[in-house]
Order: structure tokens, then C-alpha cells, then sequence
């Protein structure tokens, strides 16, 4: 299965009150127990998500794993770090951060091409299924107006197609599935070689990736802390985990 990251723009602005981005951010971190730290918002909230959108384009330009690697990058910045990553200098410094080509990353993200790029992705997300549109698909967004994500779109190489966003992860298993993917049979990895393969990994992630429900992955991260062979760094609902 080859994945591809489609940019849905979430704001053209952000303009107004936006306390309540707080809260939501809160609620959706209760519901997941993912990292989040919101007071972003409050400290030193983005003016758009346009140019990281944008930047995670350029990105692309040096292949799907640097595009993956870089849009980690930008969610921990944002998401948990408080960074403000809406302009040129600090979107090129996280590019560093994601290993990326410095200097290739710049002069891509200046370019005509991205911008043009980035419309294209703003046209596919015109497909999201009607109940996402109505949950905030908008190119202006004060902080009651923005797309509920994820929304996905499977397609298979016999025509086959699947969209959807809020159903179980189950229900996206068995449309990628009827698409064409294959399913991955072999056993699930060990802490240590999910961190070694993906980097930074929340504990609802490890749990998902391991196998590890319930208290599990919780009680085997910190147990290999003790053993010094992880770290966490803590953010204010949570840590991200990594091979020491």
C-alpha cells in the first residue's frame, strides 16, 4: 500500500477567540491519550495552517518518507512543542529537525510549483464525504469553523474505492484491504523495534503498534526506562517515548 498525504488547508486564518480550540484540543487528547499542549493557542497561536501545508509539500519533492518524516515533525512542533510554524525560517528549521535537504526544501518551498501543488490538494479534499464538509470544510476558519479530520481515501488499482474519516480503524483495515493491500501477517514488533522503526511514539501509538492493550504498553515503557534502554520527554497530557 502506498500512502500519500493530502493537505486539507484546516484555515486560511485563524482570526477571533480562539479559547475554545483549548478545550477541543483537550478533549480530543482525553479521548485519545495522545500528547497535546494547547496553550499554543493562547501563547502564540498560528496565523494559518496554509504554509505548513505547504512546506509538507515541499517536503514531498524529496520523496514519501522525508514527506511522512517532516509532518511528524510539524504535529509534535505544533502539537506539543508550542511552536509557531506558520512562516518561511522556522518551517525550514523543523525541515533540519526531519533530516531533510536543507537547501533543496527551501527553494522548493518558494516556489511556484508547491503553491500550485497545495491547490490540488485543496481540490481532492472537495471529495470528503458531505458529513465531513458539514462538520467545517472552509478556506477561512475562525475556531468554530474547521474540517474534522481524518478523512481517507482508499483506491485500488481494479477501480475499487473506499472514503470515509471518524469509522474504526477496522473499517479502514478492510476497505484498504478490498482495495488491493496486502495484509501484514507477521508478528507484531517488541517496544525497543517499534521505536527503532518509527522514532517518537506516544503510548497509545506503541499500544496500537505492539499490541499491547490496556496497561501494557504503559508498564513495559516504563520498565524499560528503568532499564535506561528508552526516555520520555513530557508534554502536558502525556510523554513521547524513544530508544535511548
Amino acid at each position: 500500500m502506498r500512502i500519500t498525504y493530502v493537505m486539507a488547508g484546516l484555515a486560511r486564518e485563524y482570526r477571533g477567540d480562539l479559547s475554545s480550540l483549548v478545550i477541543e484540543w483537550l478533549d480530543a487528547s482525553d479521548q485519545s491519550g495522545m500528547p497535546l499542549d494547547p496553550r499554543v493557542w493562547q501563547e502564540s497561536p498560528l496565523r494559518s495552517s496554509y504554509p505548513a501545508c505547504m512546506a509538507v509539500k515541499a517536503a514531498a519533492e524529496q520523496g514519501p518518507e522525508a514527506a511522512e518524516r517532516y509532518l511528524r515533525s510539524l504535529r509534535e512542533g505544533i502539537m506539543c512543542r508550542r511552536r509557531r510554524l506558520d512562516s518561511t525560517e522556522p518551517l525550514v528549521e523543523e525541515a533540519r529537525t526531519a533530516d531533510l535537504d536543507v537547501q533543496r526544501f527551501r527553494i522548493d518551498l518558494e516556489s511556484h510549483a508547491i503553491v500550485e501543488a497545495f491547490g490540488a490538494d485543496l481540490e481532492v479534499t472537495r471529495s470528503i464525504p458531505d458529513a465531513a464538509r458539514r462538520r467545517g470544510l472552509a478556506g477561512e476558519a475562525g475556531a468554530g469553523e474547521r474540517l474534522s479530520l481524518p478523512a481517507i481515501h482508499f483506491a485500488g488499482e481494479a477501480g475499487d474505492e473506499w472514503r470515509g474519516g471518524d469509522e474504526p480503524y477496522e473499517e479502514w483495515r478492510a476497505a484498504a484491504v478490498a482495495a488491493g493491500a496486502r495484509a501484514d501477517d507477521r508478528p507484531r514488533p517488541d517496544v525497543i523495534a517499534a521505536l527503532k522503526r518509527f522514532g517518537r511514539m506516544a503510548t497509545p501509538e506503541v499500544t496500537a503498534v505492539c499490541d499491547l492493550p490496556g496497561p501494557r504498553a504503559s508498564a513495559e515503557l516504563w520498565r524499560l526506562a528503568t532499564e535506561w534502554r528508552v526516555r520520555p520527554t513530557r508534554f502536558l497530557t502525556g510523554e513521547l517515548w524513544q530508544a535511548a
